[in-house]
Formats: C-alpha cells, sequence, structure tokens
C-alpha cells in the first residue's frame, strides 16, 4: 500500500472545516477593508466618468447624424450635446441616490399611509 495524501487530506476536511466553523470572530483582525474601500470608490469614481462621458458622446452622435440628414448643422448637434450631458448627470444622480431604472424608484414606506387604506391628505 502507498501513502495517498489526497485521501488523508480529503478525511480530515470535515474536521478542519467543523474547527474553522466554531472559532471565535477576532474583531481586531485585520480583514483588508482599507483596500477593498479604496478599490471601492476608484469603481465608483470610473462610473462617474463612464456615466458622463457615454451618454455625452451618445448625444452628440445623435445630434451630428440628425444634422448629416436633415443639413441642419452644428444646430442638432449643439441641442443634443445638452440633452446627453443632462442625460448623464441624471444617471450619476440615480446612481449617487440608489435609485434603479426602473418605474418606482423608492421602496414603499409603511409610515407615510394609515392603516385604515385611506390617503393621508383625503379630506383636506
Amino acid at each position: 500500500m502507498t501513502y495517498d495524501p489526497e485521501k488523508d487530506a480529503l478525511k480530515n476536511l470535515g474536521t478542519r472545516l467543523n474547527d474553522a466553523r466554531n472559532q471565535p470572530i477576532d474583531p481586531t483582525r485585520d480583514t483588508g477593508n482599507d483596500e477593498s474601500e479604496k478599490g471601492n470608490a476608484l469603481g465608483l469614481a470610473f462610473r462617474v466618468g463612464v456615466e458622463l462621458i457615454s451618454a455625452v458622446a451618445v448625444g452628440t452622435a445623435i445630434g451630428w447624424g440628425l444634422d448629416r440628414w436633415l443639413d441642419t448643422r452644428p444646430w442638432l448637434m449643439l441641442v443634443f450635446f445638452v440633452i446627453g450631458g443632462a442625460a448623464g448627470i441624471l444617471n450619476v444622480y440615480r446612481m449617487a441616490r440608489g435609485f434603479g431604472y426602473a418605474a418606482g424608484y423608492q421602496t414603499h414606506n409603511s409610515n407615510t399611509q394609515p392603516d385604515d387604506g385611506t390617503r393621508e391628505d383625503e379630506g383636506k
């Protein structure tokens, strides 16, 4: 018989998993959150930049295409440049506020409605 370290490791796997699960969590242990927070901030900064630049680029491209088609240079490109910038700012605002892109941006708060099913502003 030969010694197989993989079989020995598999036999001890359950014991090692239980030991790891039962160890108390040390709150002073460094979890590396500093690096992940920096990564999250960098990712957020890149996302804001991409949202703004892509919205302006798409708006400008649409305006340029319409200007070429309708021969109205440069007016539609300027109009859609502004619309693209506004759309980019709106996207960044939605991202910063945590809104989604679906209808009903905010979750229903049960504290704003009375329990009897009537609206608060009825009869006023």
